[in-house]
């Protein structure tokens, strides 16, 4: 039994580079986790009349998205920091297990193992948005211990597989996986293996996670599993600590919302503030949090490094629209200095992160593309015209290879990531994107923008994305040319 924890003392403050080498180790993690996956589903439309039938809002379905949820979100969490994952868990027997096995097993670094029980359903969350506001939830599951068999099955699944790992996280989410007493031999397993346990608890009575390494309540949960006040930072570590010495924790990590972390272990009292400069979705933020801080004991670091690590990753994904993941770069540039224009340029899935933040926000979003090969006053005249119709640009560039395949070998004369800072640093440019593929096509599909544009030498049937902006009510527009202005004829003019 452990006795209570030291008296509160102030945590000392870590390098910021110490923080970022810290960050970069994580890619070095293998975790293994168990628990309840389910299929996160976001329906995204407009909302402009009420049914005839009900007083209800009519919602016209303009896309659709899924990705992993619960336990499966955590392997999403870990992929993102480019660690190794394996997953052991259990689906149903109908169309929402075949797409969860699919997203999963799509991710790199994963080894899934997902077990299929007959006439269950697969967890499922549907979410229905509109105008960045969800208007309603429906969930499709069957909460109910799953089979004795299924049950033993996965033990020794995840006792074999636990050996490969570093850490073992047990994502609880209630939803029949770790019913009964699956969660309590799987952390003997763990244990006998040499490998720590980091918990995502649910419910009320925590003796089933009898002897984890870390348990990272939030503060209800808390305040439910010991019956105790958790309205201050004092009651907070009380309850902690009383939570810690019943069941022989390592440590609590008390998620608190606004009001950071605390961490209670043999060392001592820890808080670390809230780092979310802006609150837009709390979906999986503890997912995120039992990731980064599974990822960071599993590559060696302290807990409260790994704590520190998962706070700051907290306050990153709640920043986000949906489900969302915290990279290493978004931890980063967390923790690194302003990088001036180049916060601007990012990758496919970073773009269409920002995209939705802003779109959350009522802002129409533009988009255009190009080679961008020696920038001129063409192109300037261009993105101004382009940035005044619309709320935030953004700007497709064709990559050194796909400029190659249209322009020829000689070209491009300046390299992607140096057309992409020059880019990035007018004002009038608000993200810009590199795409590899001939036309940008694929990445208008993902981004949806409001308007396109392109310049005048085109008509609107040959821009490239034209036939899609109807089916999301987006408009082209086309811009006006400075005449005498290319990149082709500057490129004549430098070798004549």
């Amino acid at each position: 039994m452990l006795g209570p924890a030291p008296a509160d003392r102030p945590m000392p403050e870590i390098p910021v580079g110490e923080l970022a080498e810290a960050v970069r180790q994580l890619r070095r993690a293998s975790v293994l986790v168990v628990g309840d996956a389910m299929l996160d589903r976001y329906v995204y439309g407009r909302v402009q009349r009420v049914s005839p039938e009900a007083p209800v809002a009519v919602l016209a379905v303009e896309r659709e998205v899924a990705m992993p949820g619960g336990a499966g979100n955590v392997v999403r969490n870990l992929t993102a920091l480019g660690a190794a994952a394996a997953l052991v868990s259990v689906v149903g027997d109908d169309v929402a297990g075949s797409d969860l096995t699919g997203l999963i097993g799509g991710q790199p670094n994963v080894e899934p193992w997902l077990l299929v029980q007959g006439g269950r359903a697969t967890t499922t969350k549907t979410r229905f948005i509109a105008a960045g506001q969800q208007l309603l939830r429906a969930d499709h599951e069957i909460a109910t211990p799953i089979n004795p068999r299924l049950a033993d099955r996965l033990i020794r699944i995840a006792s074999d597989a636990v050996a490969a790992t570093t850490v073992m996280v047990l994502s609880d989410y209630r939803k029949g996986v770790l019913a009964g007493d699956t969660a309590p031999r799987l952390i003997a397993a763990a244990h006998a293996a040499g490998r720590r346990v980091v918990v995502d608890p649910k419910g009320t009575d925590y003796a089933c996670y009898a002897g984890a390494d870390l348990i990272t309540p939030n503060r209800a949960e808390l305040a439910q599993a010991t019956g105790m006040p958790v309205d201050t930072e004092d009651a907070i570590v009380a309850a902690a600590t009383a939570l810690r010495t019943a069941h022989g924790f390592g440590g609590v990590l008390v998620t608190r919302s606004e009001d950071g972390m605390t961490l209670v272990d043999a060392n001592g009292t820890r808080h670390f503030p809230a780092e979310a400069p802006e609150v837009h979705d709390v979906s999986g933020a503890g997912d995120t949090v039992v990731a980064v801080v599974a990822a960071g004991i599993a590559a060696g670091l302290p807990v409260p490094v790994a704590a520190r690590l998962s706070n700051i990753a907290a306050g990153i994904v709640v920043g986000k629209v949906g489900t969302a993941v915290a990279r290493e770069s978004d931890l980063l540039e967390a923790l690194g200095p302003e990088r001036g224009a180049l916060r601007k340029v990012s990758g496919r899935a970073q773009a269409l992160e920002q995209v939705e933040r802003w779109r959350r926000r009522g802002w129409r979003i533009g988009f255009t593309n190009g080679c961008f090969d020696l920038l001129h006053p063409g192109h300037v005249h261009l993105l101004e015209q382009a940035r005044g119709w619309c709320d935030r640009l953004v700007v497709g560039l064709n990559s050194d290879s796909s400029v190659k395949r249209l322009k020829g070998a000689a070209r491009p004369i300046q390299g992607e990531a140096a057309r992409a800072a020059v880019l990035a640093s007018l004002a009038s440019v608000d993200l810009v994107t590199v795409f590899e593929e001939d036309t940008p096509i694929e990445l208008i599909r993902l981004l949806r923008p409001d308007v396109l544009i392109k310049g005048a030498d085109y008509t609107v049937a040959t821009v490239v994305g034209a036939d899609l902006l109807p089916e999301w009510g987006g408009t082209v527009r086309l811009a006006d040319l400075l005449p005498g202005q290319s990149t082709t004829a500057t490129v004549a003019r430098i070798k004549g």
